[in-house]
C-alpha cells in the first residue's frame, strides 16, 4: 500500500469530486483513478459508489478513511523525527466560512507562512454550521468555528474572539420593511407574518429556536438557507429577517442594505476560535498552527488588557 495512495484517497474523500481533488492534487483525473483502483484492488472492497451526478463514501471507505487519516499522521510525524533540519513541510488543511477567513485568518496565516514556509496550507470554505463535524469526520486537520454547547471530548477548542448574534431587516423601501417600522413604533412584531429567514443547521438555529420556545411563539418560516453570508443577502433584498453573528453583518458587502432591529437582544454571543481533534495535535504540522494561532492570541489579549488599563 503506497502512502501516496492513501492521500489521493484522502483528498477524494474529503472533495467527493474527482475533477476537484486531482486539482488539488496537481495530477490527471485518470491518474486519481487508477490510484483508487490500486486500493480497492489492494483491500478487495468498493471504495466509491460513483455515477454521473455525484460520489459518495461506501461504508468499507468510513474505516479505510480513518485507517488513512492515522497512517498519514503517524507517516508526517515520523519524517518530523527523522529530518535532521527539523523544518516543518507538508500540506495542512483548513476549514472555515467565507467571513471568517478575512475576518480571523489575515494575520494568523500571514504570521504562519512566514514562520513555516515549507507548509502548504489547503483552505476550503462552506457553511460556518459544518466547521466541527469537518474536523471530527477528519475530512480537515483545523478549522474556524463558533463553540458549541457542548464541545465533544475529542475535540480542543483555542479562542479567538466573541459576535454577538443580531437580528436584521432591510433598509430597502419595500413591505417588510414598512411593516418592521410599524412594529418598531408599537414595540409589538407579529411573528407569525414576519418572513424569518432560518439557517439550515448550526450554533444560531438552536438559540434562535430556543427564544421561541420559551416565548410560546410558532415564527413563519420563509426560507432555510445554507450559511450565514447568503441569509444577509436575502435580508437585504427584502425577503425576511434573521439572525446572524455581527460579525458578519460588518464584513458583508451587503451591510449597507440592513440594519440591526432592537429585538432578541438576549441572545447569547457567539465564542469563535480555532478547533482540532486531541489526538492529531502531536502532528508537527497541526501543531505548529496550532502554537503560531496561540501566540497571536496572547498578543491580542494583552493588547486588550492595556487599552482597558488606559481607558
Amino acid at each position: 500500500m503506497d502512502i501516496r495512495d492513501l492521500k489521493m484517497f484522502l483528498a477524494l474523500a474529503r472533495t467527493l469530486h474527482f475533477a476537484k481533488a486531482s486539482r488539488e492534487l496537481h495530477i490527471s483525473a485518470s491518474g486519481l483513478t487508477r490510484a483508487i483502483q490500486r486500493l480497492e484492488q489492494e483491500l478487495g472492497v468498493v471504495l466509491f459508489e460513483r455515477d454521473r451526478r455525484s460520489v459518495k463514501l461506501t461504508a468499507e471507505a468510513y474505516l479505510v478513511r480513518d485507517f488513512a487519516n492515522d497512517v498519514v499522521d503517524r507517516w508526517q510525524l515520523l519524517q518530523a523525527g527523522l529530518q535532521s533540519d527539523e523544518v516543518v513541510r507538508g500540506a495542512l488543511s483548513l476549514f472555515c466560512s467565507v467571513t471568517a477567513s478575512y475576518s480571523f485568518l489575515q494575520a494568523l496565516m500571514q504570521r504562519f507562512r512566514a514562520e513555516y514556509p515549507q507548509v502548504e496550507l489547503q483552505l476550503h470554505t462552506g457553511d460556518s454550521a459544518q466547521a466541527l463535524s469537518r474536523v471530527s469526520d477528519e475530512l480537515d486537520a483545523l478549522a474556524i468555528a463558533a463553540l458549541p454547547e457542548q464541545l465533544p471530548d475529542s475535540m480542543e477548542f483555542l479562542p479567538l474572539g466573541h459576535s454577538p448574534l443580531v437580528c436584521i431587516g432591510p433598509t430597502i423601501d419595500c413591505p417588510l420593511r414598512q411593516a418592521l417600522q410599524r412594529a418598531e413604533q408599537i414595540n409589538k412584531y407579529d411573528w407569525a407574518q414576519i418572513p424569518l429567514i432560518l439557517s439550515e443547521t448550526g450554533l444560531s438555529r438552536q438559540r434562535l429556536e430556543q427564544w421561541f420556545h420559551q416565548r410560546g411563539i410558532k415564527p413563519r418560516v420563509y426560507a432555510q438557507v445554507s450559511g450565514h453570508e447568503a441569509m444577509v443577502s436575502m435580508v437585504s433584498l427584502g425577503c425576511g429577517i434573521a439572525v446572524v453573528p455581527r460579525v458578519v453583518v460588518d464584513n458583508s458587502p451587503s451591510s449597507a442594505h440592513i440594519e440591526v432591529l432592537p429585538v432578541m437582544t438576549e441572545l447569547e454571543p457567539f465564542t469563535i476560535g480555532l478547533c482540532a481533534l486531541k489526538r492529531r495535535l502531536s502532528n508537527p504540522l497541526i501543531n505548529a498552527f496550532w502554537k503560531v494561532t496561540e501566540s497571536l492570541s496572547d498578543q491580542h489579549e494583552r493588547s486588550l488588557q492595556r487599552f482597558d488599563k488606559r481607558v
